[in-house]
């Protein structure tokens, strides 16, 4: 019957007798109840953690059997205590809730605000790439850049690039110029030429693009590390100026077959150009490279041939003899 203050029926029965006859003994009170004494005491150890037993004044170690009034009612203070307590902690715990789903709500996959979906982590990205691969209609546009792609992006690319390609979507698809040294990816912009497909170089690009059927973009959160995940848009505005980036990049870039490192008229390649350019921009051999595409090796590599057809001593010297022949 008082289960609810924390008394089971053992220690109920227990706190009875000791009202009917406090002084009946651990052995009795057993033999009453049908229980051990280890089971007795082990109730009398819980009235006196309850306080419904406190020492007795009269006989030294025994024990007084406290009042059911004045009892109970501690054992119920005590709960709407615990309860109040609760509650706060309920409340605590609530507001923490909320300011976590704040603090991570930009974090949430698939999060759509404004025309924007936030797409967190890689496998979010290739689900929605799948599904607008699928249905794209008229003309997919792709601006790769980092040279050599990555085994497992070809890998994912390819299924749905295959099926675009056959049901005659029109795809464009620039690559950086460092992308032909690279067998893996070269194979792949082949492959891609072959199905219909249209590829370009350029010695630099502007960050990672999609576009499918000219209605939604598909941009890293941040261009440095695509892992993090990625914008999807459908804004009008922000589409259109994607889309006159990429055909701007396109303008600009040699078709796959066109011999793209062959020196102009001035004797140095566009790359050669790009690069000189970066470096009189204030970036180091390791940007210029990341933005190249390529490696610090051969960043030192080109400009150490730079510095020799120009006949200078130094960096500083090489940038003024190039700026003076027009290749800045």
């Amino acid at each position: 019957m008082l289960e609810a203050l924390g008394l089971d029926a053992r220690v109920e029965g227990v706190y009875r007798e000791m009202l009917v006859d406090p002084a009946g003994g651990v052995a009795g009170m057993g033999v009453r109840l049908g229980l051990s004494e280890e089971q007795v005491r082990e109730a009398l150890d819980r009235l006196v953690d309850l306080e419904l037993l406190t020492a007795s004044r009269e006989n030294t170690g025994g024990l007084r059997t406290v009042s059911p009034e004045a009892g109970l009612e501690l054992l119920l203070r005590r709960q709407e205590e615990e309860l109040i307590r609760r509650q706060q902690e309920l409340a605590l715990s609530k507001a923490a809730a909320a300011r976590a789903v704040a603090e991570y709500a930009v974090l949430r996959p698939n999060t759509e605000t404004d025309g924007a979906e936030r797409l967190v982590g890689l496998d979010a990205i290739q689900s929605r790439l799948e599904v607008l691969a699928r249905g794209l209609t008229r003309e997919c546009m792709a601006i790769m850049p980092g040279g050599a792609q990555s085994q497992a992006s070809l890998d994912a690319s390819r299924p749905l690039d295959e099926d675009a390609l056959a049901r005659k979507v029109g795809m464009r698809v620039v690559y950086q110029d460092s992308a032909r040294n690279d067998p893996a990816t070269l194979a792949y912009a082949l492959w891609t030429v072959e199905r219909g497909g249209q590829v370009r170089t350029s010695p630099v690009l502007p960050p990672r693009l999609v576009i499918f059927d000219r209605a939604t973009a598909v941009v890293p959160i941040d261009p440095a590390n695509s892992r993090l995940g990625a914008l999807c848009s459908t804004a009008p505005g922000i589409v259109a100026s994607l889309v006159t980036l990429f055909e701007q990049t396109w303008g600009t870039a040699a078709p796959l077959g066109a011999a793209r490192e062959r020196a102009d008229a001035d004797g140095i390649t566009a790359g050669e150009r790009e690069l000189l350019k970066l470096l009189a921009c204030g970036l180091t051999d390791e940007a210029a490279g990341k933005r190249l595409g390529v490696s610090l090796r051969t960043v030192r590599r080109q400009m150490s041939g730079l510095m020799e057809r120009l006949d200078a001593t130094s960096r500083f010297e090489a940038g003024l003899r190039a700026a003076r022949r027009g290749w800045l």
